[in-house]
């Protein structure tokens, strides 16, 4: 089984809950059905993550306006999948990536739609120029996990490396992750960092800043505040 990730862009003039009711009315129930897919994530950036509008950062603007993850058996056989996708959004991206999970979500379940509680926030990262892939990897994977599990309020968290584009784009990213944040979180910077206190607040921040600094260069990035819904063998034993 292979993870695709496709990054979309909504057609010209629509806006985010356009794009929503399309991609889950008319695009997830034709993935699931379509041979060979297993599981489809979707995030999208739409009205109910407009309070966290102040934490979105444009690498190279426009951002992606939603996000289809797809299992698939094989990612070769991806055509009719691609199909459905092509017809609700102007433009996508597809990379094949490889998933960590350093959070599982066990106790958040999605509500009947499939939305999970709380928000996404989706990040997009570039390997900077200073790191050879081999030192960025080892330090994001291998020390800064446990800063990011450490400092913030985050009920899932997902590290997805890519490892082959099947499109051709300027400056495609070279990871994605994805972090799950409770509803006030949006917009409480203490809800955000988990934090009982100004100063554990600070403190959190401040690590949490000189650590991504190691390995991520700020203008080489995208940070997009989404609404997520899972379905399909995302849902199979995952919530207790």
């Amino acid at each position: 089984m292979e993870k695709l990730v496709y990054p979309l862009w909504n057609v010209e003039g629509g806006d985010g809950d356009a794009l929503r009711e399309r991609l889950l009315g008319e695009t997830v129930p034709a993935l699931l059905a379509s041979d060979g897919t297993r599981a489809v994530r979707l995030t999208v950036a739409d009205s109910r993550v407009a309070p966290a509008s102040g934490k979105r950062i444009a690498r190279l603007p426009p951002a992606p306006d939603a996000v289809l993850s797809l299992w698939l058996d094989n990612a070769g056989a991806r055509s009719e999948q691609e199909s459905a996708i092509a017809a609700a959004v102007e433009r996508f991206d597809c990379l094949l990536v490889t998933e960590a999970e350093p959070i599982v979500n066990r106790d958040q379940a999605p509500d009947a739609n499939g939305r999970l509680p709380g928000w996404c926030q989706v990040v997009f990262l570039e390997t900077p120029p200073r790191l050879s892939r081999q030192e960025w990897l080892e330090i994001w994977q291998g020390s800064h996990t446990a800063v990011a599990i450490q400092t913030q309020s985050t009920f899932a968290y997902r590290q997805n490396v890519v490892v082959r584009r099947f499109t051709e784009g300027e400056r495609l990213p070279d990871a994605m992750i994805e972090e799950n944040f409770p509803l006030e979180a949006m917009t409480s910077d203490h809800a955000f960092y988990d934090a009982a206190d100004d100063a554990q607040l600070q403190a959190r921040v401040q690590a949490m800043m000189d650590s991504c600094a190691r390995f991520i260069d700020f203008d080489r990035m995208d940070v997009i505040p989404m609404s997520e819904y899972v379905f399909g063998e995302l849902l199979t034993g995952r919530f207790v």
